[in-house]
């Protein structure tokens, strides 16, 4: 097997297997690629397939972080080679992971990035008034504020990923028990449960959609965009990036940031970390709790003013 078949193979399984999207195939063919020419530019093994131990990973992060790369971008390559080597060790083409020891870079701890409590009616409420938007954006309004009050209610109240919105179905919906399906990374689906304020919402915009003829294609797309298509990850970034940069001018917010402001409010009223993870399709509770370790530890100093061992005296 040469190592284009190799890398085609990895990428078939990953498409077909994993249902992994286009874009992640896409960033998994790209770094796989990127170490091949490192190993043939420096000479460090024959082939991608002939590698015995983690010397040439090592070497290759190293090399990596003399070329100033950001440590997120280093450990995400070499996540994509421990599930490329991981793949050909299922199939019995290598005996053991080069890339499973090579050490992870440090990541640098980020604080949360949310929408306060004010900030999440604020951005809802300039979405359905149109206020303070420019005479450009003022004038196709009226076509499209239905459906971005929709998505921002869909984001903020479920905790959905960008992706997971986008991909939407009509036939997803089940309104008389208020939920729907999504597709998880890795292709698991999910059922998702909404309030009234979400649906309320979903029924402004469904009653518009009815009036609508969508390309030949996109007719069960939940979401259109202004050409009567299925609307684009990158339109509702930017849609997200349009009501929220009159809100706040201090945060950037996307449509995860939406999603980490549904998960604080949950463990905020929960407290239930496993509850959080669920919903957010979180595989490994761990992932939840690195993201709300802030919380966590708040939660943990009120727990020493909780318990009280004696009466106060006068």
């Amino acid at each position: 097997m040469t190592e284009q078949e190799a890398i085609a193979k990895f990428m078939d399984y990953l498409a077909n297997v994993k249902n992994y999207s286009s874009n992640t195939v896409l960033s998994y063919h790209k770094d796989i690629q990127e170490f091949l020419e490192f190993i043939h530019s420096e000479k460090m093994a024959p082939s991608l397939l002939s590698i015995r131990n983690n010397r040439v990973c090592k070497n290759y992060i190293s090399y990596l972080s003399s070329s100033n790369l950001a440590s997120t971008s280093i450990s995400r390559k070499l996540s994509s080679l421990r599930t490329f080597y991981s793949y050909f060790c299922k199939v019995e083409r290598m005996k053991s992971n080069p890339a499973a020891l090579a050490n992870t870079p440090k990541l640098p701890e980020h604080d949360i990035v949310i929408l306060e409590p004010n900030e999440v009616a604020e951005i809802i409420d300039y979405a359905e008034s149109g206020e303070k938007l420019t005479k450009a954006q003022k004038r196709y309004a009226p076509l499209t504020r239905l459906r971005d009050v929709a998505v921002l209610v869909l984001l903020l109240g479920t905790g959905i990923r960008v992706s997971e919105c986008v991909g939407l179905d009509l036939t997803h919906f089940d309104f008389k028990n208020n939920t729907f399906t999504v597709i998880r990374k890795g292709g698991k689906e999910n059922r998702i449960y909404f309030g009234e304020e979400v649906k309320l919402a979903l029924f402004d915009y469904l009653e518009q959609r009815s009036n609508i003829t969508p390309v030949e294609g996109h007719e069960n797309a939940l979401f259109l965009s202004m050409q009567n298509r299925r609307i684009t990850v990158r339109a509702v970034e930017n849609l997200v990036k349009k009501y929220a940069s009159v809100v706040t001018t201090l945060k950037k917010i996307t449509p995860h940031k939406l999603r980490s402001t549904y998960g604080t409010t949950l463990y905020r009223e929960t407290g239930d970390i496993y509850l959080v993870a669920d919903v957010l399709g979180h595989k490994d509770v761990n992932t939840t709790r690195k993201h709300y370790a802030a919380l966590e530890e708040d939660r943990r100093r009120q727990a020493a003013k909780v318990v009280t061992l004696r009466e106060k005296r006068e």
